[in-house]
């Protein structure tokens, strides 16, 4: 039986997956965004549609470095469950072998 704290923790982990998925989701979203307005600048776009495709790089780069954040977070979460249930497998006292 998993104790509250491995439970808490795992949660946790699953909660900072779901995160990652999303922080995926929107830079996969903000590339597609950034080609499609590349791909019109090339077009002759106005100077705002630049503008606007240098937001979406930065907004990019900001997503890309959270997500590199939150992947190095889920393996360190990983590593914690993964001691805390080892833990949890071993004797709780000291073990008593009658000699001195």
């Amino acid at each position: 039986m998993a104790s509250p704290a491995l439970r808490q923790l795992e949660a946790l982990v699953r909660a900072l997956g779901d995160e990652l998925a999303g922080f995926r989701r929107r830079a996969q979203a903000a590339e597609a965004r950034v080609r499609a307005l590349e791909s019109a600048a090339s077009a002759g776009s106005d100077l705002a549609t630049l503008e606007r495709v240098r937001a979406l790089e930065a907004e990019n780069a900001d997503l890309k470095a959270r997500l590199a954040f939150a992947a190095n977070r889920s393996r360190q979460l990983a590593a914690r469950v993964k001691f805390v249930r080892q833990q949890g497998t071993r004797p709780v006292g000291p073990t008593s072998t009658g000699a001195p």
